[in-house]
């Protein structure tokens, strides 16, 4: 009989030891590709370049996390389709919130969901309003982005991601923002569209502890 309670008693513990581990706190970096989208003048004018994000985030027992960090952007000028010839980037920074979801769906893979909002500035910096004497043009504005990351984990303190995220600024991208004088290439109703970015890349995070799994 002892020797039947002593083997219950090491499967239960084995069986305990075996079960997914879910991270508490983390400090998660991503960098990734900003394909600008929607506003029609953006679209055509701005390239993206990089968009950087690095942040802390905490997991609840129940899978809802919440996140607090930094964000930039770079977006140039593709000279081969504004009328004039120009050269410029757009750098924009700023910091958010994040509220999300997340779930290791086996011991090795997870999902994280989530909705950052913030605020931010964007600096253009271009050589036509060099030229004209205005110099660098700042406009703040918040931000939303909807974000989804697909997660490997390589062992208990790190693992990889597939990022995708859609990001909403909001201001209205014009032409005339970058010194452009002629317009007549785009249509000045999309001139009030928020500005967005669809963005893909990879990411890092680092764990500073796990806990069993509460599911």
């Amino acid at each position: 009989m002892d020797r039947i309670l002593t083997l219950l008693i090491v499967v239960f513990v084995l069986q305990t030891n075996a079960q997914k581990f879910e991270p508490k706190f983390t400090y998660n970096i991503e960098l990734g590709l900003p394909n600008a989208s929607f506003n029609e003048p953006y679209k055509d004018i701005m390239q993206g370049l990089l968009s950087a994000v690095t942040y802390g985030q905490f997991s609840f027992p129940f899978h809802l996390n919440v996140g607090l960090g930094t964000r930039y952007s770079l977006f140039t000028v593709n000279e081969f389709s504004v009328p004039d010839e120009l050269y410029g980037q757009i750098h924009s920074v700023g910091g958010f919130i994040k509220i999300g979801y997340d779930k290791f769906i086996t011991e090795r893979f997870a999902t994280d969901v989530g909705l950052r909002f913030g605020y931010g500035q964007n600096i253009i910096n271009t050589d036509l309003n060099r030229k004209s004497g205005i110099g660098t043009v700042r406009v703040n504005s918040s931000l939303v982005e909807p974000v989804v990351g697909f997660i490997l984990s390589v062992d208990q303190w790190n693992s990889f991601r597939l990022h995708l995220g859609y990001n909403i600024m909001n201001y209205g991208f014009r032409p005339q923002i970058l010194g452009l004088i002629s317009d007549e290439m785009w249509n000045p109703n999309d001139y009030n569209k928020p500005t967005q970015a669809f963005v893909i890349g990879f990411g890092y995070t680092y764990y500073f502890n796990k806990d069993k799994s509460r599911d």
